[in-house]
């Protein structure tokens, strides 16, 4: 097969850089004129002057009585003035025109009425007083807003208090997306039926499109493209026709079906081809006709931060506003982040406030994990010239989310478990203000997050064999000096996932060293493969006899799906993430799932809140109804120190 190569990896400023040059951000786009009351949001293409002046014209400011100023000097109450109506003074309500020869009003509270055509009054005004003159909010060919200005709730109160009832805004860009890929399917089309082996439901088209929107542009979306060049080609030839810019997602690589690189130098000028990126690496950018086209990653989280690094500045520009841009804020990093040299690394972490300190734990790096982009309340860029970042160095994080967020999260670091999504959930139920934070790092780690300070809390199931008992020796050993408490969580089954109907006929663990049976491991550290290491010592079974020994996966689901999908035949794993996925379990072991918890989050009043729901009766009936879960000792304290 015929398979492309990238040409010269570029760096991400001088590709976005090289991108936005090739256009007149300022006249790429003819403006538009629109009713004032469709503005919201949209950004003035030249300034906007008022037609009237506001008030056009001398008005009451309170209820009462218009009068010559003048005509009232000398009242006091010794020496009260009596006024005639109709023509000393004369009654008006808040907003009315002043009659002629009038400039101001005297409260209706401080007139007593004589009869019925005279008023005494115990005061004098002065000139204009309780009067809003002419132009005293806006003056007619005033500037109501300057141009590049995004009309707001209260700006469009100003243009139509100046009399200004059309203006000329930015246009919006009209951006097309197309979905190209033979695996690809339209989230409809499911309707009709299951999703077939080998083919994706078609997401990132939904996703850049609501960037799209969210810019304040406007997202074509078009039908899925088949791989093949005249069909990508005729697609991009008929979306410039209506369009503003493109963007072609997937077949931006250098295998044998990625024709978008082709097609746009065919028709255009390829500018960049392969940044130095990661993910979004195979990042196209060119130009056809004069309008901007890039070719997208199709993995989705390349794809996002792709958007996010080159459509989304030039976006901006072109709708006269300033590139995106997020608050930064300074984490410490809970654990090593290797990089590769070369590349400019984009990061996904959770965040949360522990100790004082703001922690940053990453999230899975896969290109395809778009659930990390979900969960994500951070991004750490490292530079291409860096081969990581070690534990505990602090760095500069891009937040997600709102700062005030940061103050009422719970980081809870270690072994995965099902019910901490339960817990989490009815968090955000009682108390939508708390948000649960949660890493999968494995048992091990997690007590280590707990000594170092990296977390509130840790979730933990440690099987030791000289004791039989969970957790607490290696907290004796981990955590020798810190005051915490224990408290279980969960009692759950562990076992072996197999498929429906156990086609292999798996029964122990000595079937895991047949030579047609694959498996699939838990990462070092944690708490089922140090249960599964156990077993296979205590029958005398050698790892290296077992076929996926060394292939890790970092939670229960994830084990389970490879079972579901034939990339495993057998997995270890709680029988909750068994019974989700529809798959046979072959039960091994009851275990004690722990929750460590040092005593400053035990006295913080957010867990105690955590700790009303662990033992309310919704989180335990909940649980049970999982499969594979015993709460009769949840919410109890197994262990004090401090």
């Amino acid at each position: 097969m015929k398979r492309h190569i990238y040409l010269k990896m570029t760096s991400v400023a001088a590709a976005r850089e090289l991108f936005l040059s090739r256009f007149d951000l300022d006249t790429f786009l003819p403006p538009e004129e629109i009713p004032t009351i469709q503005a919201l949001g949209r950004v003035t293409a030249a300034p906007v002057l008022a037609r009237l002046s506001s008030p056009h014209y001398h008005a009451a400011a309170m209820d009462g009585y218009a009068v010559a100023a003048a005509a009232t000097f000398g009242a006091t109450q010794d020496r009260p003035m009596v006024l005639s109506l109709g023509t000393e003074a004369f009654p008006v309500n808040t907003g009315n025109p002043l009659p002629a020869g009038t400039n101001a009003v005297i409260m209706v509270e401080n007139v007593q009425p004589v009869d019925e055509v005279h008023i005494q009054i115990e005061a004098s005004v002065y000139p204009w007083q309780n009067v809003r003159k002419v132009g005293e909010d806006l003056v007619a060919q005033e500037m109501v807003l300057p141009e590049k200005t995004e009309v707001t709730p209260y700006a469009l109160g100003a243009l139509l208090a100046a009399g200004v009832t059309r203006l000329l805004v930015r246009r919006r860009p009209r951006v097309s997306l197309i979905p190209s890929g033979d695996e690809l399917i339209a989230a409809a089309d499911l309707e009709a039926g299951p999703l077939p082996p080998g083919r994706l439901i078609e997401f990132n088209s939904v996703v850049l499109a609501a960037l799209v929107e969210q810019l304040g542009a406007m997202p074509v979306s078009h039908p899925i493209v088949p791989d093949q060049r005249p069909a990508i080609k005729a697609a991009l030839l008929s979306a410039l026709a209506e369009n503003d810019m493109v963007i072609i997602n997937a077949g931006s690589s250098a295998g044998s079906e990625d024709h978008t690189a082709t097609v746009i130098a065919e028709l255009g000028e390829v500018l960049v081809h392969g940044v130095a990126m990661m993910p979004g690496k195979p990042t196209i950018l060119g130009v056809v006709q004069g309008k901007p086209v890039m070719g997208n990653p199709g993995y989705p989280v390349s794809a996002v931060l792709s958007f996010e690094e080159f459509a989304a500045p030039l976006l901006a520009g072109l709708l006269g506003r300033r590139p995106p841009r997020r608050p930064l804020v300074m984490a410490q990093v809970a654990q090593n982040i290797p990089s590769k040299a070369g590349l400019e690394e984009f990061v996904r972490v959770t965040l949360g406030r522990v100790a004082g300190n703001l922690m940053a734990t990453p999230l899975p790096r896969g290109a395809g994990t778009i659930t990390s982009l979900m969960r994500a309340d951070g991004l750490i860029r490292i530079p291409a010239h860096s081969e990581g970042i070690a534990a505990g160095r602090e760095v500069a994080t891009e937040l997600l989310l709102a700062p005030e967020e940061l103050e009422e999260t719970l980081v809870v670091i270690g072994s995965h478990d099902n019910t901490l999504d339960v817990l989490a959930t009815l968090l955000r139920r009682h108390h939508p203000g708390l948000r649960l934070s949660s890493a999968h790092v494995g048992s091990t780690g997690g007590l280590l997050a707990i000594k170092n300070q990296r977390a509130h809390l840790a979730g933990s199931h440690l099987f030791d064999p000289a004791t039989s008992t969970y957790n607490i020796p290696y907290i004796e050993r981990l955590l020798p000096d810190v005051p915490l408490k224990l408290v279980n969580l969960v009692h759950r089954q562990q076992g072996l996932m197999v498929l429906p109907g156990n086609p292999k006929n798996i029964q122990g663990f000595q079937d895991l060293t047949r030579p047609d049976v694959r498996f699939t491991n838990r990462q070092r550290g944690s708490g089922t493969r140090i249960l599964l290491d156990y077993h296979l010592a205590r029958l005398n079974l050698s790892p290296e006899t077992i076929q996926g020994y060394d292939q890790e996966e970092y939670t229960h689901m994830a084990v389970a799906v490879n079972v579901l999908s034939g990339a495993a035949d057998a997995g270890l794993g709680i029988m909750a993430a068994a019974k989700a996925l529809g798959l046979d379990f072959i039960p091994v072991v009851e275990e004690r799932y722990d929750l460590v918890v040092p005593e400053t989050t035990w006295e913080d009043e957010r867990f105690q809140k955590v700790l009303e729901i662990i033992r309310s009766e919704e989180f335990q009936t909940t649980v049970q109804a999982l499969g594979g879960y015993d709460t009769r000792e949840t919410g109890e304290v197994l262990l004090k120190r401090g």
